[in-house]
């Protein structure tokens, strides 16, 4: 059950979404279509995401399917406290670039009654847990772990490949850089690559 679902909104209670999974899974489409449902239902909604993330715009939250929404970009967690006042639900796109304060921020504002639905990578393209990521699903009331589909094989994919030997944590691409991998793809290609 969602926020939305409680027909009384003076019943409404702050709590913490996370939507997990790979690149390709559709993290950020479920993110923007709880979003607009927010809005249709007259929430005050605002939405965040990382400044660095500027692949398809500068100020908007957009799925690879080219839904879009309009956010706010910020440097840090903290500004997400700053820029918000009086607001039913906020949405964070790309969780795991933010800083590792981001699950208190989420907490102080689902302590304040706030909805926060938040989208990001589970893992790094090493299968290793990624930024505020673990600690948000640990302190979150209601979880969604989504897949793609596997390039290799055509399995449920939960891991996310990269296609090149850079070896930065952060490195923003898309279909040309980055696939997903279901756990036996993976390993193969990562024994492939040492």
């Amino acid at each position: 059950m969602f926020t939305e679902d409680i027909i009384n909104p003076e019943n409404r209670t702050g709590h913490i979404e996370v939507i997990a999974g790979s690149m390709f899974s559709g993290k950020t489409e479920e993110l923007i279509r709880r979003l607009k449902r927010a809005k249709l239902a007259n929430l005050k909604v605002e939405i965040f995401k990382p400044k660095v993330d500027t692949r398809y715009s500068q100020e908007e939250v957009v799925s690879h399917d080219e839904n879009s929404i309009h956010s706010t970009p910020v440097d840090t967690s903290v500004n997400i406290l700053m820029l918000t006042s009086n607001v039913d639900v906020i949405g964070i796109d790309e969780a795991q670039f933010f800083d590792k304060g981001l699950p208190d921020v989420c907490n102080k504002l689902a302590k304040q009654g706030v909805r926060v639905i938040v989208a990001g990578l589970d893992m790094d393209y090493l299968g290793k847990p990624f930024g505020p990521m673990p600690e948000l699903l640990a302190v979150a009331e209601y979880i969604t772990k989504v897949h793609a589909i596997c390039m290799k094989c055509g399995n449920l994919a939960q891991y996310t490949h990269r296609k090149t030997t850079e070896e930065k944590r952060v490195l923003l691409g898309e279909k040309d850089i980055y696939e997903p991998l279901c756990r036996k793809c993976y390993i193969e290609s990562q024994s492939n690559i040492k």
